[in-house]
């Protein structure tokens, strides 16, 4: 499972339905935050996403991207946390991090590790990656991939018993890649298993004027969340700010061959009535939701080839 949580959707300030920018991401119960604005903490207690998170991956260090790690990190505080977390940001926001997190008096009783990530950089997990790529927001923004490793290919056991191979843990040797003896014979991983199956792809862009490194980590992403500050009215002032305009990120998603685009980091002209954003997105791309704080999306895997082709 994994489910992706909108905490913060509006772009710059708060209104009064839109909390600046956090984004929540539930993979099988590990939970990653991707920015922080200020009021995030609230937010993830409005939404009952918990707060048992393990990293908080930054994509820049404007103050309403992160200003809420330093409440969220105190909260976690007095709520008796021990786990240590990762902050993960662009190079040269070390510093930035390390004066939010110590300001003040207080000291959280867990450990903190402050690391920063160069486009390209890719921090390794069990089944998946978070890839770094450089967005065109400044010299310092990154966007971020969530990639899933191939899952195993599908076991066949009505194949396995032709051969007869017996139930038990022998299937699971066989499922895994490992040969077995049966009655004295081979039977290899390739008489029983399928193809690798393709895992999950979750892009999101953070702050940035539309930009070939998206379109190339988005290819055939299962989600694509892409900023979308303005409409086409404003679209002079989108380039000169370094955001997109909703049918610039549905532009993008077409050209990546995304399943499915979100567009965050709504201006508040926007905040209160999407329809316009709704619309010259759709326009290029249907499969377009404008986010709302509070909105859950669960990614379903992509389906077999087998499954495409019957």
């Amino acid at each position: 499972m994994i489910r992706v949580t909108f905490l913060g959707t509006a772009a710059s300030r708060p209104t009064v339905g839109r909390n600046v920018s956090a984004l929540l991401i539930n993979r099988q119960g590990e939970l990653m935050l991707f920015d922080c604005g200020e009021g995030t903490q609230r937010q993830m207690m409005r939404f009952q996403t918990g707060f048992a998170i393990g990293d908080i991956f930054f994509t820049h260090m404007h103050a309403d991207h992160y200003l809420g790690v330093i409440g969220l990190l105190r909260t976690m505080g007095l709520q008796g946390r021990e786990d240590p977390i990762r902050l993960w940001a662009p190079e040269g926001s070390r510093q930035i991090l390390h004066d939010a997190v110590h300001l003040g008096v207080e000291r959280v009783p867990f450990d903190i590790e402050i690391h920063e990530l160069e486009p390209d950089g890719r921090v390794e997990r069990d089944g998946y990656d978070i890839i770094a790529y450089r967005t065109k927001h400044g010299a310092r923004s990154l966007g971020y991939a969530l990639a899933e490793h191939d899952r195993l290919g599908r076991f066949n056991p009505e194949r396995a018993r032709e051969l007869g191979v017996p139930e038990g843990p022998l299937f699971g040797q066989l499922h895994r890649g490992k040969a077995v003896e049966v009655n004295g014979r081979i039977v290899g991983p390739e008489d029983v298993v399928g193809p690798a199956r393709k895992g999950r792809r979750i892009v999101y862009t953070g702050d940035t004027r539309p930009c070939r490194r998206t379109v190339q980590i988005a290819r055939n992403a299962e989600l694509l969340i892409h900023d979308a500050t303005f409409g086409e009215d404003e679209a002079e002032r989108a380039r000169s700010t370094f955001h997109s305009t909703a049918r610039e990120a549905a532009e993008t998603a077409r050209q990546a061959g995304a399943q499915r685009l979100v567009l965050t980091h709504l201006s508040s002209r926007y905040a209160d009535d999407p329809r316009q954003l709704e619309r010259e997105a759709r326009d290029v791309f249907p499969n377009t939701t404008v986010a709302y704080d509070g909105l859950e999306i669960e990614v379903p895997y992509p389906p077999d080839d087998e499954e495409v082709s019957r």
